[in-house]
């Protein structure tokens, strides 16, 4: 079934002056002749995302939305009127939300963070800040070490709010963020530690050996393209570890002390050199 605010793989059935027609199960929905690509024929099949144009049609495109219905994204708001907010969400037609969906007064030109839904009563796409009543952290989908997506909700006292698969809240605590996160910034991460009381504290990409294992590979990698020598070593500034690897100082030491047990470097007085290869 053909669904707003998704992604579908249609058939082309017809094409007119004014773009094709697509077949979605039965019911011939456009696709705009601005967005048919070159060669597109009769019969091909192509990927569109579905949405509602202003006459409350079925329409097509191949732009990409800045996210999809179940999607928690940060956009940022283009108008207002009495009955709520227009958001820029990556599509010619602005993202609708309904007054009786917004938390705050919205102001043009700032981004919120929100959830993107179908509206049960008029089927058309719109987006919504009363995100916290969906998420649940009773019954959690969830383990520790496990993989997860992360979205940087808001900044707290001790780190990061994060919404975890889009299902859960979590905390990146500061002492595990090696630079400045912004708010709807979207992370790869992990989960470190599930408390009794089901509070989730999470970490950015990932752990143990795999993630010092990636390190590793980078460093030789470097290495190999600046002459087989840096000028970082344990000793080095953390700032400058971080602006050149893109790692925490501890993530570097393990990776050159691991990097020098399997005898593939070989610490100088000022730095790392690549032991030869051959």
């Amino acid at each position: 079934m053909i669904q707003a605010g998704q992604y579908s793989t249609l058939r082309v059935v017809k094409e007119v002056d004014f773009g094709m027609y697509l077949d979605g199960d039965g019911e011939e929905i456009l696709l705009p002749k601005r967005f048919v690509p070159r060669g597109l024929k009769e019969g091909d099949e192509i990927e569109v995302f579905i949405y509602h144009d202003s006459e409350n049609r079925l329409i097509a495109t191949t732009q990409k939305p800045y996210g999809i219905v179940g999607d928690i994204v940060s956009l940022k708001a283009v108008g207002s009127t009495r009955q709520g907010a227009f958001l820029d969400w990556g599509l010619m037609k602005d993202l609708f939300m309904p007054l009786s969906q917004q938390l705050s007064r919205i102001v043009e030109g700032q981004y919120y963070t929100v959830l993107i839904y179908l509206d049960e009563q008029t089927g058309r796409v719109a987006a919504t800040e009363r995100i916290n009543r969906l998420l649940d952290n009773e019954d959690l989908t969830v383990v520790e070490k496990e993989p997860v997506d992360l979205f940087v909700q808001r900044e707290s006292d001790l780190g990061y709010v994060v919404i975890i698969n889009n299902l859960h809240i979590g905390l990146l605590h500061y002492d595990d963020v090696f630079r400045e996160l912004k708010v709807g910034e979207k992370l790869k991460g992990f989960i470190k530690t599930i408390r009794p009381d089901n509070k989730i504290d999470v970490g950015v990409g990932e752990m143990g050996y795999a993630k010092v294992a990636t390190i590793e590979e980078n460093i030789l990698q470097l290495l190999r393209e600046n002459g087989g020598y840096l000028p970082y070593h344990d000793k080095s500034d953390s700032d400058e570890i971080y602006a050149f690897f893109g790692v925490s100082k501890k993530a570097f030491k393990m990776a050159i002390g691991a990097l020098y047990k399997q005898r593939k470097i070989d610490f100088a007085k000022s730095g790392i050199q690549l032991i030869d290869e051959a």
